[in-house]
């Protein structure tokens, strides 16, 4: 069904929430992680058990993020994006007060599920806005989403200094409680809807082999786990049976979690691989560029940087990925969501060569930074809106959900091969040799660069429209879905 146009006025307050608590959920995926040793001497534990801080909150994100995405598009998007704020909230209240680690660690689970604001946000737009703003709102969006995640490795060292670690919950709480007021106020119902109902055997067999995956991926390096030891390949070995089961479950259900003909459509499948890789390359360079750049000088290589002289470090990329970002909207008339998504990806290869060969002073480490940073906006903006105008409006949450969720796959594989390389050896002193480094870095240089190629073989938006109108599982388009593809 065709969707009026709402007032311009609405538009900028309904963005303004999604905004909102969208980045504030991508800024608690990466706030903790430089703030970790803190957390530990404070509950007084041990590197493994505080691990599961991130560990904990990666897991429950990856599973309810498409689950929850579905949800939206059968009960309503509003509604569900209401219990999902609720929901970070409660978890960022929960971690604020945490007495002890496991306290904490059941926050970040109950915060993880809040992942599912992202495919309802973009849900949200693509249904209110008129074609004319969705590509440039998904943008922008996307902007402050990946924005949000380089702010947290920035604000994370101030924070705690000026304050202490709970803060890092607490600020949060402020603004995610305001969010929930003008989300219930402002916020409009979706006015579509998918058919049918959760298909609760493919949600719990997704939940299960994304556990089986992610969970020896991010503990493999922790002690007692290991790569050879018979946890983290029993597990590994599960996640290929339960992913098959999950897609034979998927294939006979009537109306299924993700429609696996809509992630068969050559413009999803094609950008989900990029995600993959893209986030694997991502990933990787969040994970060990500020590690890299608080390795002491004795060691021959670093800056010796604290937690916040690392974040500012990373600063150069936090202002060009929200630079490029919000600049992808407005191009998209002359620089297609395809041209963007190989530039995109193209640039963070050229940032990885730079790292590779050049890292010995502090502006080659932010120039470098900074050129990954524009390559995050474009390719962050280019695949969501690929996404989105790929599928029909009743999927779109749970498309742009597993897309996410892929993403955060790659990552998870992209920082534990990238780990394995950094600390294959080790000086005297247990850091790690430059040249783990250098091996690191050409590794995330040649993922991007693979993410490139990849998003060479995307099909045009024209050839998306011929497919669609010729009767593919994709569904049918109404006028206004027309437009927006042929703009894009």
């Amino acid at each position: 069904m065709s969707v009026p146009p709402r007032p311009r006025s609405s538009h900028r307050t309904t963005f303004a929430v999604l905004a909102a608590g969208s980045g504030v959920f991508s800024l608690l995926q990466s706030l903790i992680a430089p703030a970790l040793p803190t957390v530990q001497h404070a509950m007084h534990t041990s590197q493994t058990t505080v691990t599961w801080v991130m560990t904990a909150y990666l897991l429950s994100a990856s599973v309810f993020t498409p689950i929850l995405g579905r949800v939206g598009d059968l009960l309503g998007k509003k509604r569900t994006l209401v219990a999902a704020l609720l929901t970070v909230l409660a978890g960022c209240l929960l971690a604020a007060l945490a007495p002890n680690i496991g306290v904490l660690i059941v926050a970040r689970v109950v915060q993880g599920m809040g992942g599912a604001l992202f495919p309802l946000s973009f849900g949200i737009i693509r249904d209110e806005f008129d074609s004319s703003r969705v590509g440039s709102a998904i943008s922008n969006l996307s902007a402050v989403i990946a924005a949000g995640s380089g702010l947290g490795i920035v604000l994370a060292g101030p924070t705690v200094a000026a304050l202490d670690y709970h803060w890092l919950f607490w600020l949060p709480v402020i603004v995610v409680a305001v969010t929930v007021v003008l989300a219930v106020r402002h916020i409009p119902e979706s006015p579509l809807r998918a058919e049918g109902s959760v298909h609760w055997l493919g949600a719990g067999l997704l939940s299960a082999w994304l556990v089986a995956l992610l969970l020896p991926l991010s503990q493999a390096g922790s002690w007692g786990w290991g790569w050879g030891s018979a946890r983290v390949l029993g597990l590994l070995a599960a996640a290929v049976v339960l992913f098959a089961l999950w897609l034979l479950a998927e294939a006979r259900a009537a109306h299924p979690l993700i429609d696996l003909r809509i992630m068969r459509l050559p413009a999803v499948w094609t950008t989900n691989t990029v995600a993959l890789l893209f986030g694997a390359g991502m990933f990787g360079l969040w994970s060990f560029l500020p590690a890299f750049t608080q390795t002491p000088a004795v060691a021959g290589y670093g800056f010796g940087a604290g937690v916040t002289g690392a974040g500012l470090l990373m600063l150069p990329m936090l202002v060009a990925m929200f630079v490029s970002g919000v600049l992808s909207g407005r191009l998209a008339p002359v620089f297609s969501a395809k041209a963007q998504l190989v530039t995109g990806s193209a640039l963070a290869a050229a940032a990885g060569g730079l790292l590779t060969v050049l890292h010995a002073q502090a502006w080659q480490v932010a120039l470098a930074a900074g050129i990954f940073g524009l390559g995050i906006g474009l390719a962050f903006a280019s695949m969501a809106t690929l996404i989105v105008h790929s599928v029909p409006a009743t999927q779109t949450g749970a498309a742009t959900g597993m897309n996410a969720n892929i993403r955060t796959i790659g990552g998870s594989l992209g920082a534990a091969v990238t780990g394995l390389l950094v600390t294959a050896r080790l000086q005297p002193t247990g850091l790690p040799h430059e040249s783990g480094y250098t091996h690191g870095f050409a590794l995330l240089t040649a993922l991007c660069l693979a993410a490139a190629l990849m998003a060479l073989l995307i099909p045009s938006a024209r050839t998306v429209l011929r497919r669609r109108d010729a009767g593919s599982p994709g569904g049918s388009r109404t006028p206004r879905e027309t437009a927006g593809v042929v703009a894009e």
